[in-house]
């Protein structure tokens, strides 16, 4: 099983970078990096072409014009791009415990999507964290909420990942499906502009298909940096596309991953070697 993960970054090169480094340190490398970037400025293809000379797997980069957050069609470009056969879908805000993807493996499961946790830092731990260098946090750290997710405990997270069809606590900020079923789902909805939901009308259309969600606790751990929210929580016109969604029982979506593939039939270029090649 060739995994790729999918990262989705804007404008936030410092975090990015510890993001990759992260992911280079894993006790089981994935098969490729995917970088998917919403429209950033060139800062962040220039640290990107700088982790390349000795990054030890593929790492791509797709970029799109900043034409507003458009996450949706982000993530379908990635996961049109991929070459692994399972994708996990991470953002450029998210550092991965060395055992990230090895759990994430020991997880997955035909018929199911996986769900994963996070720990939030706070502004200073955040900052310690971009600028010295600091290891992730443990339980006893300062500066985190949802402490118990510092916590790897492989034998209880088997329990909790008891497929289900639970709908809420859905983001795509650590979470995990096989590449056949996306396509298969259509990937996100492009209808979906702005901050957030997205992910909670794929998980419903998942759940139409016939997918279970596994609950990844105690397992796969990654550390939220922290910065300002985003989050539209009053009159969001993507609340209407999920209720949509549910009420006519969707599988696809109109505006998905399709449009992609033709485009990405050949591999996208591996940073690696056009740094090898310039050099």
């Amino acid at each position: 099983m060739r995994i790729s993960v999918a990262v989705i970054t804007y404008n936030w090169p410092e975090a990015l970078e510890r993001v990759l480094r992260a992911l280079a340190a894993q006790t089981e490398l994935p098969y490729e990096v995917i970088v998917t970037d919403d429209g950033s400025q060139p800062a962040t293809r220039e640290l990107l072409e700088r982790v390349a000379v000795d990054y030890p797997v593929r790492l791509v980069h797709l970029w799109q014009p900043d034409e507003g957050a458009r996450m949706s069609r982000a993530r379908n470009r990635a996961i049109a791009a991929a070459r692994g056969d399972y994708v996990i879908l991470l953002d450029g805000d998210m550092l991965a415990e060395r055992h990230f993807i090895a759990d994430h493996r020991a997880f997955a499961r035909r018929g199911c999507f996986v769900q994963g946790s996070r720990v939030l830092a706070d502004a200073a731990l955040t900052l310690r964290m971009l600028h010295e260098g600091m290891a992730a946090p443990g339980f006893f750290s300062r500066g985190i909420e949802r402490r118990r997710h510092t916590l790897r405990l492989p034998l209880l997270a088997r329990w909790y990942a008891r497929p289900g069809t639970k709908q809420r606590g859905i983001k795509s900020c650590n979470m995990a499906f096989w590449r056949e079923d996306l396509l298969r789902l259509n990937g996100f909805n492009e209808a979906m502009t702005g901050w957030g939901r997205e992910d909670t009308e794929l998980a419903v259309r998942a759940f139409h298909a016939g997918l279970r969600r596994r609950e990844l606790r105690f397992s796969a751990l990654a550390t939220h940096l922290y910065h300002p929210t985003r989050k539209q929580v009053v009159d969001n016109p993507n609340d209407r596309i999920v209720d949509d969604t549910r009420a006519r029982r969707l599988v696809r979506c109109e505006r998905g991953v399709d449009q992609y593939l033709a485009e990405f039939a050949r591999p996208p270029a591996d940073l690696r070697a056009l740094s090898a090649q310039e050099s």
